[in-house]
This record gives structure tokens, C-alpha cells and sequence, in this order.
């Protein structure tokens, strides 16, 4: 029963005050009411009152958001909506469910806003004019599901947040948020971004807390399988582990969000997993990731906006992509629910630290309300590999997960059948089973043996680098040497630099935009990072600055390195040629031979340079390129290296060793 002192769910309801209900722990329902404030940037969200005692916020965070970084977006002009916690209290799942309403809420008109034939030609032009011309490696495209609502708003939030809690498993956050012309119930699966006081819980990653450190957690998801008819099984499951496709997008989303964490994390952070994510229709691939911050957690959101598995990589190119193919704004879709709380007193720097953990997962498998419509975005992620109407398949699949799970549609009754007889499968002896005791939990599918070593051999694949915990106590072998990183609109060189900090340097990233003559003249060593789109492109100011700076470096003799985008107009001022791949590689991993060392290396890239078959010198310049096709994979020469592939990707194996070796290169004095 609820307190004396709480009103009932259906008198928080009909009150009209605005509230959210969360259930995180599996157990209770979090209640939060309070009073709603709009802003206009993440630096504003009010975490403290005009005295500056902390207080909790949730902050729902729309897509628009980007353009705080720079971002293109149709701007649709949907608030950064604060609901300032005035009370909160939890009660009991069950005692939830008991005061939450059943009646089905009916939808009006139900259908796609963009018909199959037409968003699978969205997906074909995005394959060929995105992914093709080296616009970036991925792409989410997304669609609605909509329907007209007659019901009360926030009975139909209540009815729907009652069927995700007592239907669907695996959620991160299962949530309603009610706020004045706007609803949002969901039950994500995929948690954003976390900073909390305390130690690291990585496994084999126990730190202890340093005053004024959080440690920051994402949680990269990506690869859908949709269960069956009659619920999954380790044969399906295993089908779809096993596919190239489904886990190169994993890795994808990985390097994409290990991106943000070299941004916000002085450790750059590591990886653990692959994880499964259980859900009642659908499973997904993870990982986590964690590293340690002292930002403060409003600027950790902003430098993380938005995930990848819901925009697509290079970040700042993908919205751009998306704003060129989804011709209507996202709302909140790919945004995000964030949760301020306050830490204890205790937990506080006195310095000005940070005084609030931040918990956000990402607003996706959610339903919106607003106007008496109901809208259900989903998205499919576009890789080289898609194929058309399997992508349309898989929005619909996502959709049906949403509206099953609300209830909306009728659910897969055999599926719930199959996971209740594997939980009782799971019970060894079933007949010592106390009757009085909680239902057993559906046996995991990732408990199956043959499942987990599937997932386990997927980190043979990957750098050791970014699997391991990275502190040192012995300098790099370039200790008290400096880089400055040209960052050609791909935050790879978030991880780059922290590769270079690692090896001794100290290393400072510039925009390309922003980089002067006086600093490519003066850096010890100066590192042209990568970047999307075709280096040929004579009417890019971004590809004209690159030739320009790599040009101007080249021509002084200090040390130079190239990686990517920037090692192929290396390549194309020494006299060698660029042309497009006959397929991108994007994501790549080959073992290339690089100046008689085999190395195993990620390569994101659409075009390349070639030289005839068997060319390895162009005058002063040595070339590490493929026997057969004269693919460039490395130079170096006076004073300057270069590589196509991303030594500091996830799937660069020997990513560390080769970058090392360029740079010692580099730095060698001409002559020596």
C-alpha cells in the first residue's frame, strides 16, 4: 500500500501536476513530480536553486540539442525539457501494477509515415551516395509508426508504462514521463551515458574514488535480432551472432563512442564484452565502456551527443547525412532522458567538482503522444553490407516490439510461453521448488555455452589497447615531445591523441577550421587526422584547408604524420593517384604489410591511393602497398609517414606498434 503521505499513480495523474515514473532496478517504481522549465542549452539545466543547493533534474533532450555542437538538423524547435524534482518517492512494482490502468488505449489509422517501397529506396541512395562516396561508415535512417490516440494523455501514458513493466524484460530504464502537451513512454535498452561518484566497476578494474572523478560509462548497442515465432533459441541466435554484417556494425558504434570517451575521459576509457541485451522480442549486441572525468556531467552529455547507434559515424557528418534523407525533424528520438541526482555532501569537491550523477539512456523503443497523436520512430542502421528491404524489415520489427510491448498490438503469446517454460527448464530440480518462492528468471541465452564463446571470440579481433586498463607508471618512449592533431571533422582523433599521450606526447587537438599557419609551421609534430568525403573534391573548403596544410607542413621538413583522409592528399601531392574503391572499406579489418611488418588494421575509407602493382618508391618516398592492386596502405619518406587504415580504431590489432613506428619515423632528423 503507498504511504499516507504519497497519493496514488491515478491521483498523481488526474492532478495534472507534471511527473515521471521509472523503473530501473527491476523491483520498485521510482516517482518524481515537480514543475517544468524550459531551456536552450545543456548549460543551463538548472542543477542547483537560486541559492545553489544542489537538487535533482530529468532533462529530456531533444535531437536538436546538436546543433550545440555545430550540428546540422531539421530544428523543430522541441524544448529542452527540465522537470525540477520537487518530491520523489518509490513504491513496490507490484503495488505499481496494481494502480496502473488495463484497459487498452485503441489507435486510430495506424500505419508507417513512409511506405516500405519509398524507405527502401532511402536505404539504396544512402548505400550509394553516402556510404559509397566516403561520406562516413554508417548511417541511421529512420521512419515513424503513427496512429490518432482519443484517450486522456496521461491514462494512456499509465496504461502503456504498465504494460512495459509487466511485459517487457532487459530495459535499461522502463519509463513514463507526463509533462504539459508532450508524453513519453519507452522502455530503453541501451544506457548512454552514466557519471557517477566512486570507484570503477569494470571487471578487473577496481579503482579506488578520487575526489572530484567520475566515472563515465556508455553502452554501445548495436545488431537486432528479432525473435521468432515461439521465442528464440540458441540455433537462431547463433545465426545471427556469427553474421560479418551484424558485427562489424558493433564494432562500428564502438570506435564511434570510444571517440566521446577519449573526449570526456583523461584515461580515454576500455572496453568490456560482448554482452547480450535480452529483450521480450528483440535481442541486441553490447559492450561497455568506462573511463574516469572531471567534467561536469552537463558538459559529459553535450561532448557525447548523440549515440551513434541512432545517428551513425563520423558523428558531425552523419547529422548531416540524416538532415539530406529524413525529411522531417526527430523530436526527442536519439535524444535522451537524463537524470541529475545530487551525490552525497560527502562525495562533494569543495573545489567546484561535480555534484550530480548522471544517468541517460538513450530515447529510443519510446512512444510520444502529443495532440491526440501517437508516434513510434525507429530506425535501421545502414552499413555497406544492407540490404534494402531486410532494413524495412527491420524497422518493422522494431516498431512491433514497441507497440507489443505497450500493448498496442497483440503480443507474441508464444514467445512469452517458450520464456516461461525455460525458466522453468532452468530450475534443476523442480519438484524441491518452494512454491511460495519468486518465479524463477527465463533462463539467458547468453548462459548457453556455445553463445558465450561465440561472443568471447569476437575480442580475438580486437586491439589490446582498448581491452586492457591503459595506466602507466614508465614514460612513453616520446616523453617531453609535443603533437598538435588536425582534427578533419572525425573524432578519431579523440582516440588518436590519447594514443599519443600514451606513447609520451603531449598531444592537443585543433579543428581544421581553426588551425593556423604559425601552428603547422611551429608543432614538433604536427598529425593531419582523417575525415569523410572525397579528397578530390576541388569545392570543399574542408578538403582545400587539408591541401593546404598537409602542402605547407610537407614543404618546411619538419615531421609530419597522415592518417586516412590526410595520408591520401599526402599521397596525391607526392604525384600518386586517388581513386574509389570498388567497395568501401568501411570497417573494415585487413592484415596489410607495412613496410615489411604484417599488421592487422581497421580501415575506414572510400577512396584510396594506387600505384602500378609492385611500385614500393616514388623518388625520395617509400610505399607499403598491396602486390596485387597498388592500394597505398603507407608511406614515408623525408621527414613525413602516412597510413590509410585507423591505427587507433578497435580494430587495429597492432594499431599501437605500427603507430609507433610511423612516428619514430617522422621524428628521425632527415639524414640520420
Amino acid at each position: 500500500m503507498t504511504g499516507p503521505s504519497h497519493p496514488s499513480l491515478g491521483e498523481i495523474a488526474d492532478s495534472g501536476i507534471p511527473f515521471a515514473l521509472i523503473a530501473r532496478d527491476g523491483s520498485t517504481v521510482e516517482v518524481l513530480t515537480g514543475d517544468v522549465v524550459d531551456v536552450e542549452l545543456l548549460a543551463d539545466i538548472p542543477l542547483t536553486d537560486v541559492e545553489g543547493t544542489p537538487r535533482e533534474v530529468l532533462a529530456l533532450v531533444p535531437f536538436r540539442q546538436v546543433r550545440e555542437r555545430g550540428f546540422e538538423c531539421h530544428d523543430d524547435g522541441a524544448p529542452l525539457r527540465c522537470l525540477i524534482v520537487g518530491e520523489r518517492f518509490s513504491i513496490p512494482r507490484d503495488q505499481a501494477l496494481a494502480q496502473l490502468p488495463t484497459a487498452p488505449v485503441p489507435l486510430d489509422e495506424p500505419g508507417f509515415d513512409i511506405p516500405d517501397d519509398e524507405y527502401a529506396d532511402i536505404v539504396r541512395r544512402v548505400i550509394a551516395d553516402e556510404i559509397g562516396r566516403g561520406e562516413g561508415a554508417n548511417f541511421v535512417i529512420r521512419r515513424d509508426f503513427t496512429a490518432g490516440v482519443s484517450t486522456d494523455a496521461a491514462t494512456a501514458a499509465l496504461t502503456w508504462f504498465r504494460a512495459l513493466l509487466e511485459h517487457e524484460r532487459g530495459a535499461y530504464w522502463t519509463f513514463a514521463v507526463v509533462t504539459p502537451g508532450h508524453v513519453a513512454v519507452g522502455a530503453s535498452p541501451e544506457a548512454h551515458v552514466s557519471a557517477r561518484g566512486g570507484a570503477s566497476e569494470g571487471a578487473g578494474d577496481r579503482r579506488p574514488a578520487e575526489p572530484g572523478f567520475s566515472t563515465v560509462t556508455m553502452n554501445p548497442i548495436s545488431g537486432t535480432f528479432r525473435h521468432p515465432e515461439g521465442g528464440a533459441t540458441a540455433e537462431t541466435l547463433s545465426e545471427f551472432l556469427e553474421s560479418t554484417k551484424e558485427t562489424e556494425e558493433l564494432f562500428m558504434v564502438v570506435d564511434e563512442e570510444l571517440k566521446m570517451m577519449s573526449a570526456v575521459c583523461s584515461d580515454g576509457g576500455r572496453i568490456t564484452g560482448p554482452h547480450l541485451k535480452e529483450m521480450s522480442r528483440l535481442t541486441h549486441t553490447e559492450y561497455v565502456l568506462r573511463g574516469r572525468s572531471r567534467l561536469d556531467p552537463r558538459e559529459i552529455l553535450r561532448e557525447t551527443m548523440f549515440a551513434p547507434t541512432v545517428t551513425g559515424s563520423p558523428m558531425q557528418n552523419a547529422c548531416t547525412v540524416i538532415t539530406r534523407h529524413e525529411k522531417t525533424p526527430r523530436g526527442y528520438y536519439s535524444g535522451v532522458a537524463a537524470l541529475f541526482t545530487p551525490r552525497h555532501p560527502e562525495s562533494a569537491d569543495a573545489a567546484g567538482e561535480p555534484t550530480h550523477d548522471l544517468d541517460a539512456p538513450i530515447l529510443i523503443r519510446t512512444a510520444y503522444l502529443e495532440n491526440g497523436r501517437l508516434r513510434v520512430p525507429v530506425g535501421a542502421t545502414l552499413v555497406r553490407h544492407s540490404d534494402p528491404y531486410g532494413e524495412v524489415g527491420e524497422t518493422h520489427g522494431k516498431a512491433a516490439g514497441v507497440l507489443g510491448a505497450i500493448g498496442a498490438v497483440p503480443r507474441d503469446a508464444a514467445a512469452e510461453r517458450a520464456a516461461e517454460a525455460a525458466a522453468v527448464a532452468s530450475v534443476v530440480d523442480t519438484a524441491a521448488v518452494d512454491e511460495d518462492a519468486p518465479a524463477p528468471e527465463p533462463r539467458r541465452l547468453a548462459d548457453d555455452p556455445a553463445i558465450a564463446a561465440l561472443l568471447a571470440s569476437r575480442n580475438a579481433r580486437l586491439a589490446e589497447f582498448w581491452l586492457n586498463p591503459q595506466g602507466s607508471a614508465t614514460p612513453g618512449p616520446f616523453a617531453g615531445r609535443s603533437a598538435l592533431v588536425v582534427d578533419a571533422e572525425d573524432r578519431f582523433t579523440t582516440m588518436l591523441a590519447h594514443q599519443l599521450r600514451h606513447l609520451g606526447l603531449d598531444a592537443r587537438i585543433v579543428p581544421w577550421s581553426e588551425v593556423t599557419d604559425d601552428q603547422i609551421d611551429t608543432a614538433e609534430l604536427l598529425v593531419c587526422g582523417p575525415g569523410p568525403g572525397d579528397p578530390r573534391d576541388p569545392a570543399s573548403p574542408r578538403m582545400q584547408r587539408m591541401r593546404e596544410v598537409v602542402r605547407r607542413r610537407r614543404s618546411s621538413g619538419r615531421p609530419l604524420l597522415a592518417v586516412c583522409l590526410s595520408h591520401q592528399i599526402l599521397a596525391h601531392s607526392l604525384g600518386l593517384g586517388l581513386a574509389p574503391l570498388a567497395a568501401p572499406h568501411q570497417g573494415l579489418q585487413k592484415t596489410v604489410d607495412v613496410f615489411g611488418m604484417p599488421a592487422s588494421i581497421g580501415f575506414y575509407n572510400t577512396f584510396t591511393a594506387r600505384v602500378p602493382a609492385g611500385h614500393t618508391q616514388a623518388g625520395e618516398t617509400e610505399i607499403a602497398a598491396d602486390p596485387g592492386t597498388g592500394d597505398v596502405y603507407a608511406l614515408r619518406g623525408p621527414g613525413y609517414a602516412s597510413v590509410q587504415g585507423h591505427l587507433e580504431s578497435i580494430l587495429s590489432r597492432d594499431g599501437m606498434t605500427t603507430l609507433e613506428r610511423l612516428i619514430t619515423h617522422a621524428l628521425t632528423p632527415v639524414g640520420a
